[in-house]
């Protein structure tokens, strides 16, 4: 009988410490959307890149055998950041008026969908937060819906729309506390 490779998760602070394996399992993940502009790997890593330096940022990348598998990675957003000035309806002052953490991006390798990795790259990340509200930004259309109601099974409410770029779909705005 073979065993399943021990999942291992590893937090970084730096992004040049993660930058390559975040970028890999990216492409692995998106595979079937990188023929998009938005989700193409250059798109996605311009995006890393002006997250990966923006205050609060933290990675959270699942290796199996040393492979990359999954990640998640965050910054922290202030009242009145660009992320909640995109948000139509505004949102709650409830959610603004201190530090939330923003999800900007959380994916697992296909062959390990279904196992709970996800869950436990998402977790990790928000033991390591303070903020008391956690927010994150989904495409409600993709995969039939699939993304969006795992979210809300995670606890997320919808309570918004944002459309980031002008090549980015619409996207449905959910928050949850962290705790």
């Amino acid at each position: 009988m073979t065993t399943a490779p021990t999942i291992e998760l590893r937090q970084f602070t730096d992004l040049d410490a993660a930058r390559g394996d975040l970028l890999d399992v990216y492409a692995e993940v998106r595979a079937p959307l990188l023929h998009l502009p938005n989700y193409a790997v250059t798109a996605f890593g311009e995006r890393l890149d002006r997250h990966g330096y923006e205050p609060g940022f933290l990675a959270v990348l699942a290796y199996a055998d040393e492979q990359p598998i999954g990640y998640a990675y965050a910054n922290t957003i202030e009242h009145g950041d660009r992320y909640w000035q995109r948000t139509t309806p505004p949102p709650a002052e409830e959610y603004t008026a201190q530090p939330a953490v923003a999800l900007k991006e959380i994916g697992v390798s296909p062959a390990w969908r279904g196992t709970g990795t996800a869950r436990r790259i998402h977790d990790s990340l928000l033991l390591a937060r303070d903020e008391q509200y956690v927010t994150l930004m989904v495409n409600s259309a993709a995969g039939d819906g699939k993304v969006h109601a795992l979210y809300r099974t995670w606890g997320y409410e919808d309570i918004g729309h944002s459309q980031p770029s002008p090549a980015s779909p619409l996207l449905t705005v959910m928050v949850r506390r962290t705790t």
